[in-house]
Order: structure tokens, then sequence, then C-alpha cells
């Protein structure tokens, strides 16, 4: 009896430790996306080194990642809100492909053998890491551009270019549903050009785009787990969830102290050791 009460007692430790441990993590990474996004990089592996062993066990990672930072999302929206009071009528139109982008990566994740996820976690880890890396650069590329060019969110794009912004923006939308992270940077990346604003507005309509995003990718994997084996954690998905709003409300102020580019470095050398990792084992 001793020894079955001595048993639980180092579990319950155990499970009470690894909770303890991804909250102050997912606190830290929805401070961090408030400020420069990025959080997907810290949440995922952290999670990956919690979770019990088990082939899906990547996979099941990622799937409580994106429940478990969405509602992070709802707060980065919500400071924005005011910056997307003339939004432009013809931007709803990319809404459409975002969400079914986002289905669409979020099935494949299902859909396709879980060996094939783990092949490919080194290289979205690298990817996601580059982006984080360069974002400084892009972002003062596509600044300069729309001075060049003096756009305003008055001047409607052609059909040809809206398309391509959709098209775009399907496959941004089917990145963000299979894994995600840097899916802000490749927004920014392809709306700069359109005609949305300035750098505001055009934050808060990326923001409002990746918490559909986010959205489509969370009720698809839950809406699945009704009718197959759920593939979320859901004990730390739901501290993840408290720990998010938790981090956006109060960690994001603080963060806000540092400058955005040390962030976003910071960011980037734990993807670059991340997929490192990944790649040796």
């Amino acid at each position: 009896m001793l020894c079955v009460c001595t048993f639980l007692l180092v579990e319950s430790a155990t499970s009470l430790s690894s909770l303890a441990f991804i909250a102050a993590v997912t606190a830290v990474a929805a401070a961090i996306n408030s400020v420069a996004g990025g959080g997907t990089i810290l949440t995922f592996p952290a999670l990956a080194a919690i979770l019990p062993s088990d082939p899906a066990r990547l996979v099941i990672a990622n799937a409580t990642s994106t429940i478990g930072l969405w509602p992070g999302t709802l707060s980065a929206t919500w400071e924005y809100r005011h910056e997307r009071g003339n939004q432009p009528e013809w931007s709803a139109w990319l809404f459409l492909p975002s969400i079914i982008g986002s289905v669409t990566g979020t099935l494949l994740v299902l859909v396709l053998p879980t060996t094939y996820f783990d092949s490919v976690v080194p290289v979205l880890i690298l990817l996601a890491a580059s982006l984080f890396a360069i974002q400084p650069l892009i972002s003062k590329h596509f600044a300069k551009g729309i001075k060049n060019k003096e756009q305003d969110a008055d001047n409607n794009p052609t059909k040809k270019t809206l398309l391509l912004a959709a098209g775009v923006q399907f496959l941004i939308g089917m990145y963000g549903g299979y894994f995600g992270a840097g899916i802000g940077i490749l927004m920014l990346a392809a709306l700069g050009g359109l005609g949305l604003g300035d750098a505001h507005r055009l934050n808060g309509f990326k923001n409002l785009l990746a918490m559909g995003i986010n959205a489509c990718a969370a009720i698809t994997f839950i809406s699945t787990g009704l009718f197959t084996d759920s593939i979320v954690a859901w004990p730390e998905a739901g501290i993840m969830a408290l720990a998010a709003i938790l981090g956006g409300l109060v960690g994001g102020r603080l963060a806000r102290r540092c400058h955005p580019n040390t962030i976003r470095k910071f960011v980037a050398v734990i993807g670059f050791g991340l997929a490192g990792y990944y790649f040796i084992t």
C-alpha cells in the first residue's frame, strides 16, 4: 500500500511539474506572440519533451500547441480592433482562401502518416526560424515599397492581383493549419503590396486572418477527435489556454519593453538550435 501511495505521489508531482512547465512556456510564448510572433517555436518542442512516448507524439504536440495558443491570438486581434475600422470591402475575399487553406493543412496532418510529419518537422522549424531572422529585412522592403508607390487603403488592387493574393493566402493558410510558426511574417510579406494602409492597419488585418486560420485548425482538430482517437493532450491544452490569455494580457506589456528585434533574434536562435536538434535526432 505504501509503495502504491508513493508511486501515485511521484506521478502526481511529475504531472504537476510538467503542467507548470508548459504553462510557463506558453505564457512566455503568448507574450512574444503579441510583440514579434513565434510562440509555436517555443510551445511545440516543450510539449514534445513532456508528452508520453508515442508514435504520434509530435503530431499530438502540434495539435495541442495550436489549440492551447489560440486564445492568445484573440487578445492580439482585440488590441488592433481600432486599426480595422476602415478596412476595404475587397479584403473580405481573403478570408475564404485562408479558411480553406487552414482546414486543408490540418486535414493533411490527420490523414498523412505520423512518420511523414516527424520527418518534415526539422524543415518546418528551420523555415520558421529563418523567417524570424529575416523579418526586419522583409518589413523594411515592403514599407519602402508602399512608400514609393504611395499606396493607400482607398486604392483597390486589380482582379489579377487579388486572385494572386488569394492563392498565396491559401498556401499560407495551409501552412498555418499544418504547422503555423511564422504565418504572420508570411502574411505581412504577401499583403504588404495590396494597399491596405500603414503598418498598423496591415498588422491589424494580419492578426485577424491569423486568428481565423488558427481557429479553423483548432476546430478541425477538435471535431475530428469526436469521431476518431483524439490527438489533443487536453490537460496540457487547457492549462496552455489559460496561460496564453494571461501571457497575452500581462506578459505582452512586459515584453513590449524589449525591442522587437531583440525578441525576434532570441526566437530565431532557439529555432535554429531546435532545427539542428531535430535534424540530428
